[in-house]
């Protein structure tokens, strides 16, 4: 296969694992995990994968002074305050809205770029943002009920948070390798769920009989997370980061699916049509970018 063929197939595999995360998520709540137990073991377990590859190729080394602060920063208020708002959505939403819901994060991108380049601002950029906008507003104006807004409101918190993390990574990543950086974010923002797991005493390490939680926590450090980072960094030299991007809008629609198949959740014509606007408004994003 040329590289362009095998580059698709690592970034769509890609958004198949980050797609299922919504799954393990609930599956880890089925099982008795509270949101800090599973996203701690999510992040360690993630970042020690990492790690081990990194040293493996000989990559492995610790960012100091003001990078390692940066790479603090996004992972307990990006990447982490994304996963908990994700995580805390999935009480409310099924794993398909979440996932939808979750991928306004590029609109928002747009927001912040209309408020600090407005001569960057295109008609383009301005209907997709009423594209996705406007599809997270049909699911909950059509479907209030299914579409409860506190979710909705509560995995947007997670979509801005992450549009933060992409922002703000932009900058680290002119100096630092994407999967060193990753390697240093996943930690902070495991600790930080370890603190707060502690304070609201509602971490607890699963005992060894616990057969499901161990599968369940496993499936999503693995398959869920660190998999899908290292098949994204592998797919994005081969692709570029636009069509990249466009190939992972396939994220979403796979979440839903898998939460129909596995989950038995309900699939609406609202969330069909609401959950295309949103991907609508992301393709023109990558598209006019």
């Amino acid at each position: 296969m040329d590289e362009r063929t095998v580059g698709v197939a690592y970034v769509l595999a890609s958004a198949v694992g980050f797609g299922a995360t919504g799954i393990f998520g609930t599956l880890a709540s089925d099982v008795g995990l509270s949101i800090p137990t599973a996203l701690v073991f999510r992040f360690v377990i993630a970042a020690a994968v990492l790690w081990l590859l990194l040293a493996l190729r000989g990559r492995a080394r610790l960012l100091t002074g003001a990078t390692l602060g940066q790479a603090t920063v996004l992972g307990v208020a990006g990447f982490g305050a994304m996963s908990g708002f994700y995580f805390w959505g999935l009480e409310y939403l099924t794993a398909g809205l979440v996932a939808i819901v979750l991928y306004t994060y590029p609109a928002i991108i747009v927001i912040v770029t209309i408020a600090t380049n407005p001569d960057r601002v295109s008609r383009t950029l301005v209907a997709a943002l009423c594209l996705s906008l406007g599809g997270v507003a049909l699911i909950v104006g059509a479907d209030p009920a299914g579409a409860d807004p506190r979710g909705v409101l509560i995995v947007f918190c997670g979509a801005v948070s992450y549009a933060g993390y992409v922002i703000g990574s932009e900058r680290v990543l002119e100096s630092v390798d994407p999967e060193l950086l990753t390697a240093h974010v996943l930690p902070a923002a495991g600790v930080a769920f370890l603190a707060i797991g502690v304070a609201m005493d509602a971490f607890a390490v699963p005992s060894a009989s616990e057969t499901a939680a161990w599968g369940v926590l496993t499936a999503l450090s693995i398959l869920s997370t660190a998999v899908p980072i290292l098949l994204l960094y592998a797919g994005l030299p081969r692709l570029g980061a636009s069509r990249a991007g466009i190939i992972s809008t396939a994220e979403p629609a796979v979440a839903v699916v898998l939460g129909a198949v596995i989950l038995n959740e309900s699939v609406t014509v609202t969330t069909v049509l609401g959950g295309g606007l949103v991907v609508a408004g992301v393709l023109l994003i990558h598209r006019r970018t």
